[in-house]
């Protein structure tokens, strides 16, 4: 059973939201849990411990036994700036164990997928990144202008033209801010606008024209790479995480 909640105020400029989900008997009977691209990171504790799910470029299927549970803090896209220590690319399609990035170790000893209410040990958990994000370097100012004209069908070189950058500064930017090229980026963007749309309950081919597929067709082809599943089978699954 997956659920969100707004993030406290002191992350909530870079934090999307706070997620839990639990598997029970029904939930867990058939399928994986499937996570698919979302230009997102993720902070996650579960039975595997405390760990940093970075940028994906394809789908993750995640095997959930009854009772298990998972507690996240998602980082708007874009929005982590220097918080894991290290670039954000070299996360990238990883689950990588807070403990073995320095700056959030501490984070790892932390429980909150254990029994009882997790929303204490989630309040200490943002108590802690708020300290952080006031000692490390601010998300890259032009990453949501870089998101959003790649999503309008602006190509890489008129991103770039746009904003004073090289296409080499664009790149080198875009992988520091989301862990992604520009054309990566886009694709991932793109994905989820037709995602949201198609949960919303609008036809196929009006989901593809609003969100600059050249067609249906090829809004078809992009989800079963990015996704591994057609777009269908995603409408029906709450939340993109664990």
């Amino acid at each position: 059973m997956y659920r969100e909640w707004a993030p406290d105020p002191r992350v909530a400029g870079r934090v999307a939201c706070v997620w839990s989900n639990e598997a029970t008997a029904v939930t867990t009977t058939g399928m994986p849990q499937l996570v698919v691209p979302d230009g997102c990171v993720d902070l996650i504790w579960g039975p595997r411990g405390a760990q940093v799910a970075g940028p994906d470029t394809g789908p993750k299927t995640v095997w959930m036994s009854p009772g298990d549970r998972y507690i996240g803090i998602r980082f708007r896209s874009g929005a982590a700036g220097g918080v894991f220590g290290v670039p954000l690319d070299s996360l990238r399609d990883l689950r990588v164990p807070l403990s073995e990035l320095g700056p959030l170790r501490e984070l790892s000893e932390l429980a909150p997928f254990t029994g009882g209410a997790p929303e204490p040990v989630i309040d200490a958990v943002q108590r802690v990144l708020a300290v952080r994000m006031r000692t490390t370097s601010e998300p890259d100012p032009a990453a949501s202008a870089i998101a959003e004209a790649l999503l309008a069908g602006r190509s890489v070189r008129e991103v770039a033209w746009d904003l004073g950058l090289g296409e080499r500064q664009l790149l080198r930017r875009s992988l520091r801010a989301f862990g992604y090229g520009p054309k990566t980026l886009q694709r991932v963007v793109r994905f989820q606008r037709a995602l949201r749309l198609a949960r919303r309950g609008i036809a196929a081919a009006e989901v593809a024209a609003a969100s600059g597929y050249a067609d249906q067709a090829h809004m078809a082809n992009e989800v079963r790479r990015l996704a591994g599943v057609p777009l269908g089978r995603l409408i029906g699954q709450s939340g993109d995480g664990y």
